[in-house]
C-alpha cells in the first residue's frame, strides 16, 4: 500500500461513527449489513450514514452491491489487509512478524 492510500484509509476511518460502521461491516463479513440496518445500529440518520459510507467507499475500504431496494454494504478485505500491514511493516525493529500483525510483504494472517 502507498502512503497516499494508507493516510486515505486512515482518513476515512478517523471518525466515529464511520469507525463503528466499518467495525460492524468486519463482523459481518461477506454477508455484509444493509445501509439502513447499518444506521439504525449506530443510531444516526440514513442520511448521514450514507455520507459515511460513501466516505468509507471512497477510501477503498468498503465495497456496495445493489440486493433489491438495498445498498449492501462489505469491506474490502485486501484493503483493509493491506493497510494492517502497511502499519507494521516497520515495527519490532523490521522484524514485523514479531508483532503478530500481518504484513504487506507477506500477506499473511487476517481476512
Amino acid at each position: 500500500m502507498e502512503t497516499k492510500q494508507a493516510i486515505s484509509a486512515l482518513g476515512a476511518l478517523a471518525q466515529d461513527h464511520r469507525l463503528a460502521a466499518f467495525r460492524l461491516l468486519v463482523r459481518a463479513g461477506n454477508d455484509g449489513i444493509a445501509a439502513g440496518e447499518i444506521a439504525r445500529l449506530i443510531a444516526i440518520p440514513h442520511n448521514t450514514m450514507s455520507s459515511h459510507l460513501t466516505t468509507l467507499s471512497q477510501a477503498g475500504l468498503i465495497s456496495s452491491t445493489r440486493e433489491g431496494r438495498s445498498i449492501i454494504y462489505r469491506i474490502v478485505p485486501e484493503v483493509m489487509r493491506d493497510l494492517l500491514g502497511f502499519l507494521a511493516d516497520d515495527c519490532c525493529q523490521g522484524q514485523p512478524e514479531l508483532c503478530g500483525l500481518p504484513t504487506s510483504k507477506t500477506k499473511t494472517g487476517c481476512c
